[in-house]
């Protein structure tokens, strides 16, 4: 948390003073899910300083929150997920001014990294830095409006918040390269077809059907879904052989957790299990 402070203090320059960034953000929890909507819908729910700031602060604590095992992230209104980056607010930067921006512990980073399962739930625009907000999280769930695209060559740049990183682990060299090279939008059938999505629903069901998700996710021991998230992310980062004996430690910590322990016994004894998250 002192961490995630810190970084409030730094993105603190990036919000008008005497703003109140707090309700740029929502949270709604239902049961263990945690529903965050994204809440700037008269401006597409583009990342600006004051958005970009409460969200971190927002999943810092959700990281931390015992209650808590899975978190959906959506935006509100009708027309966007998230529609990029507010160009306004970078616009007059010099590179030196940029710098530091870039560098700083940023959104996409604090979704990759936190400990629990991250769905996006998208529906209309999804571009630039809203879909790798979206990339960053660990499933996406999208409806029939969903528009993907990385459009930053349009403005004579490139994707800087993992739109050549994690894109690609995601959807592989070549569909990365068409998207960030052309400044195209996909739809959502062309997004699932590629693996960009991973659940297309009708229009209008992508946060019912995030949140459906997410319960069947809470089920289970908050310890072991720490662990396959972890597990999975280190397969796109080592070699095979070191990502095979990643793994096999991870299962060890797993076995021997308490929650480890009550999921076998329950299986044994024909119960259902109690999973405290130890």
């Amino acid at each position: 948390m002192k961490q995630g402070a810190g970084q409030a203090d730094a993105d603190r320059t990036d919000v008008p003073s005497g703003s109140d960034h707090r309700d740029v953000v929502r949270v709604a929890r239902e049961g263990h899910v945690a529903v965050v909507t994204l809440n700037r819908p008269d401006k597409l729910n583009a990342l600006n300083g004051a958005l970009r700031l409460r969200l971190i602060e927002v999943l810092d604590e959700l990281a931390v929150d015992e209650e808590v095992r899975v978190i959906v992230i959506h935006g509100a209104g009708a027309k966007a997920f998230v529609a990029g980056a507010d160009v306004a607010e970078f616009a007059g930067r010099s590179v030196d001014e940029q710098r530091p921006v870039t560098y700083r512990r940023r959104v996409y980073e604090v979704i990759a990294s936190c400990p629990k399962p991250v769905i996006a739930a998208v529906h209309g625009f999804c571009l630039g830095g809203g879909c790798e907000l979206a990339v960053a999280c660990d499933v996406r769930v999208a409806d029939a409006t969903a528009r993907f695209g990385q459009l930053e060559v349009r403005l004579g740049l490139i994707p800087g918040g993992g739109g050549t990183q994690r894109l690609t682990r995601l959807v592989g060299p070549g569909q990365a390269l068409r998207m960030a090279l052309s400044g195209d939008m996909i739809d959502a059938s062309e997004a699932h077809r590629i693996g960009l999505v991973e659940m297309l629903v009708d229009e209008g069901t992508h946060v019912d059907a995030a949140v459906g998700l997410a319960r069947r996710m809470a089920r289970w021991s908050p310890v072991a879904l720490r662990l396959v998230k972890e597990s999975v992310r280190q397969a796109a980062e080592a070699p095979l052989a070191d990502g095979l004996d990643y793994e096999k430690e991870r299962f060890l910590e797993a076995f021997g957790s308490e929650d480890g322990r009550e999921g076998v016994a329950a299986f044994v004894e024909k119960r259902d299990p109690d999973f405290k998250g130890r």
